[in-house]
C-alpha cells in the first residue's frame, strides 16, 4: 500500500493511494498514521479494512496538499557520510560506525511545501536521502531481526544549514533542525511495495540541473545492519524514521560551493517512492504570511 496525509498543514487526515493512482480517504479507520496505528498491526489491519470498504471510501482531490505521510514521530534519526564519495566530498574518511544525528521533529514538512532558508543562513543546502519507518518497537534488535520492524520507505531531502552545522559549536542537529527542513513523500509505500531497497536510484535537481544521481547499493552501511545499530543505542518506537544518509552531489561538495537561494526550485525522488518538488523561500518571506 502508498499511505499519504492530505489536507491543511497541522490538520492532515490519513489516506491511501490505489495501484491507478486514485487517492482515498481512510480517516474513517484511523485518526492518523501515528504511533498507536504502526504499532498495533495498523498496515494489515488497514489493508483488510480497505479491501472490505473500497468502494466506499471518500475521494481526495489530487490537487490537495499532501504532508508528510506520517505524524510527527518520537524522533527523526539519521545517518551520516553513509556513502563513499559523500564522505569523500566532505573530506572526511568512510567512518568505522555509523554517524548518527537527530533532527528535531519540528522541521517535518510536506512534500511539495516551501523550502524555507531560516533566518541568518548563507548556506543552506539539499540532500536527498531513503527514509525508513518503524513498525515494531525495537531495542536491541538483530541485524536477522531488522527488516521485520519496517513498516515501509519514504523520500525525504534533509535539508542542511552548513554554517549552522559545522561552524556553530560542533552539534550537527542545529544545522539539521530548521523548520521545513524534513519534507518527507510524497506518500509511504509498504515494505512489501520495495522489496529491494538496497537497489534504488536516487536523485535531485536544483533548478532543472542534476544535483545527486545514485542508487542504494552504495549505502556503506545497509539497512538491516542500521536499525540494529540505531536500536543499540535507543528505542525505536513505531513511527519513527531512520533517514540512511545522502550520495555524492550536495552543495558544500562543489568547488565552490553552491548553497540554495530564494527562487530556487529543488526537485527529488527515489525508485518506487516518488518525486517531490519545494521552491525556496526566504524567511522573512514566509514569516509574512
Amino acid at each position: 500500500m502508498k499511505l499519504i496525509r492530505f489536507g491543511e498543514p497541522g490538520k492532515e487526515k490519513p489516506g491511501i493511494i490505489f495501484s491507478d493512482g486514485t487517492r482515498r480517504d481512510v480517516s474513517a479507520f484511523t485518526k492518523d498514521f501515528d504511533e498507536t496505528f504502526w504499532g498495533n498491526g495498523g498496515i494489515k489491519n488497514l489493508q483488510t479494512w480497505v479491501s472490505k470498504n473500497e468502494r466506499n471510501l471518500p475521494a481526495v482531490q489530487n490537487n490537495v496538499r499532501l504532508g508528510a505521510p506520517m505524524a510527527r514521530p518520537s524522533k527523526i534519526a539519521c545517518i551520516g557520510l553513509n556513502y563513499a564519495k559523500h564522505a569523500h566530498e566532505s573530506g572526511a574518511s568512510i567512518p568505522s560506525e555509523p554517524v548518527i544525528f537527530f533532527k528535531s521533529t519540528t522541521a517535518l514538512a510536506g512534500p511539495n511545501d516551501n523550502l524555507v532558508i531560516p533566518k541568518n543562513s548563507t548556506k543552506t543546502d539539499w540532500e536527498v536521502e531513503l527514509a525508513l519507518v518503524i513498525e515494531k518497537k525495537a531495542s536491541y534488535i538483530s541485524e536477522a531481526e531488522a527488516m521485520k520492524c519496517i513498516a515501509g520507505y519514504v523520500l525525504h531531502n534533509d535539508v542542511s544549514e552548513r554554517e549552522f552545522q559545522t561552524e556553530r559549536g560542533g552539534q550537527w542537529v542545529k544545522g539539521k533542525s530548521a523548520d521545513t527542513f524534513a519534507p518527507m513523500g510524497p506518500f509511504l509505500a509498504t515494505s512489501d511495495e520495495i522489496p529491494d531497497p538496497e537497489n534504488l536510484r536516487l536523485w535531485l535537481k536544483v533548478n532543472g540541473a542534476i544535483m545527486q544521481d545514485s542508487t542504494t547499493a552504495d549505502l556503506i552501511f545497509k539497512i538491516p545492519f542500521l536499525v540494529s545499530y540505531v536500536s543499540q543505542f535507543m528505542t525505536l518506537l513505531p513511527g519513527d524514521v531512520v533517514s540512511t544518509g545522502t550520495p555524492s552531489g550536495v552543495g558544500f561538495g562543489l568547488k565552490p560551493p553552491r548553497y540554495l537561494k530564494p527562487g530556487d526550485v529543488v526537485e527529488l525522488g527515489i525508485d518506487g517512492l516518488g518525486t517531490a518538488k519545494q521552491n525556496v523561500v526566504a524567511w522573512e518571506e514566509h514569516s509574512a504570511h
